[in-house]
């Protein structure tokens, strides 16, 4: 069916305006009595952050996201514009800078076009859900950026010092009838600060001082890191006052979660010409690490450690996999530990390195460290279900064991003149049937009797050394 076209036909539609939050409101209950996912894609939460902006929405709410870096804050901000309405109409009035509802306008402009125009001549457009939303990072925002300026192009062509006519808009102005995000609220200048109470308690304007106010409708929401947040002086109290609801977002609680979260992230396809299959031990260590990584000392944890650390370092460890499938002609191809020895790269930049816990540790040893505690951490949940000796009975003492990346799966099968009954079961793949999965199997083994402290280690060149003592 076809939109209205000018002001008539929009009256004669029935259509009401409604503010932004009496319009997420209505389409918020309509989700929740219909059933529907509220925000796809986002996990975890449903029993802590979910219930807590719903409450939120519904009480028509500003809101703030407190949280450490990688846990969904922005993801979660972007998608509250999926309660707006699917188009609202405006006023089809060139010139004019924000988009004015036909029914109730704000601007002097919008107000004296209204008064002298026959409602069949007033022009309607209709604003996409999809722009109705507007996003800016804190560092390095102006107060021209977000709230306006007096405009000296304007002052020269003849336009009052006190009228609208001689401001330029900024973002918040602009997205009158939508929604604005700021994220790193801390980081925001202080007279930006400053300039928000008005828009947040009284919803207008001002600029420079000068009597230009006008009733702005949108609904704001902050993103910050706790531990800036909460610093004296970061975020002016007035501001903190002003905001409806802080909702406080977390790391995975479960290792579980934590794994299907880093599945449903990575954007690196499993299938195709060079295949690659995951053990499940193998996404345990992955998580595991990033796990361990948020309780190790030797971290920064005011810095946090991001969700995109488990998402990198998987993906890592599937084009590792992969990169040998293809050089040594094995499909499908199995990762294995040697295989997280390419995590540097897509680890240590997303780490911060506490300097006094450290006791000068580089940053390769503190996740070397890291790394060894995840593998020790998941062995020994498989050797206190399955057992030490089943796990590990093929390995003689007094033999070295040489593994790598590059190494091919037969250069395993020496050692592996039969397979323990436990191993199918315990490892979940059939290393019965599979050269790669063996593979993969004896060097989870290896690694975690040394994580454990009952064989030694070497590398050199890129090749691992365990002797069986």
């Amino acid at each position: 069916m076809s939109h209205p076209a000018n002001l008539a036909e929009l009256k004669a539609s029935g259509w009401q305006s409604k503010t932004v939050k009496e319009e997420i409101r209505a389409n918020f209950l309509a989700a929740l009595a219909d059933g529907r996912d509220l925000f796809p894609g986002i996990l975890g939460y449903e029993n802590t952050v979910i219930p807590e902006i719903s409450l939120a929405l519904l009480a028509g709410h500003d809101m703030l996201f407190l949280g450490e870096k990688g846990q969904g804050k922005s993801r979660l901000m972007r998608q509250m514009a999926a309660f707006l309405d699917d188009e609202i109409p405006y006023l089809d009035l060139p010139g004019c800078p924000v988009h004015e509802d036909p029914l109730q306008p704000i601007t002097t402009q919008a107000k004296q076009f209204l008064a002298n125009t026959p409602d069949e001549q007033v022009g309607i457009q209709w604003w996409p859900r999809s722009e109705r939303y507007a996003e800016r990072l804190a560092p390095g925002t102006k107060f021209a950026d977000i709230v306006g300026e007096i405009d000296p192009a304007k002052l020269a062509a003849g336009a009052s010092m006190s009228t609208e006519e001689a401001l330029h808009f900024g973002l918040i102005p602009r997205m009158h009838r939508g929604l604005f995000a700021m994220n790193e609220l801390p980081e925001l200048d202080e007279l930006v600060q400053v300039g928000l109470f008005n828009i947040l308690e009284e919803r207008d304007v001002q600029i420079r001082g000068f009597p230009i106010q006008f009733d702005i409708d949108v609904m704001i929401l902050f993103s910050a890191n706790p531990s800036t947040y909460n610093r004296s002086g970061k975020v002016i109290p007035q501001l903190k006052d002003r905001i409806g609801s802080m909702i406080n977002t977390h790391y995975p609680t479960e290792r579980e979660m934590g794994i299907s979260i880093m599945e449903q992230e990575c954007d690196v396809p499993l299938d195709g010409d060079y295949p690659v299959t995951v053990p499940f031990f193998m996404k345990q260590i992955v998580e595991e690490i990033s796990r361990c990584a948020r309780e190790s000392r030797y971290i920064d944890q005011q810095s946090g450690v991001s969700a995109r650390f488990s998402i990198a370092n998987y993906q890592t460890m599937i084009a590792s996999a992969r990169r040998r499938g293809a050089v040594l002609k094995e499909s499908p191809a199995v990762p294995r530990i040697s295989d997280l020895g390419h995590l540097y790269s897509s680890s240590l930049g997303k780490l911060e390195v506490d300097l006094m816990s450290s006791h000068q540790m580089s940053e390769r040893q503190v996740l070397d460290s890291v790394m060894a505690e995840a593998i020790k951490n998941i062995f020994e949940e498989y050797v206190e279900q399955h057992g030490l000796e089943e796990i590990s009975q093929i390995f003689s003492k007094g033999v070295k064991i040489e593994v790598g990346d590059m190494l091919p799966s037969d250069h395993y099968e020496s050692l592996l003149q039969r397979v323990p009954p436990v191993w199918d079961k315990a490892f979940e793949l059939n290393a019965s049937d599979s050269a790669a999965v063996r593979a993969s199997c004896v060097e989870f083994v290896l690694a975690g009797l040394h994580a454990t402290d009952r064989i030694s280690r070497a590398q050199k060149h890129g090749i691992v050394t365990y002797e069986v003592y």
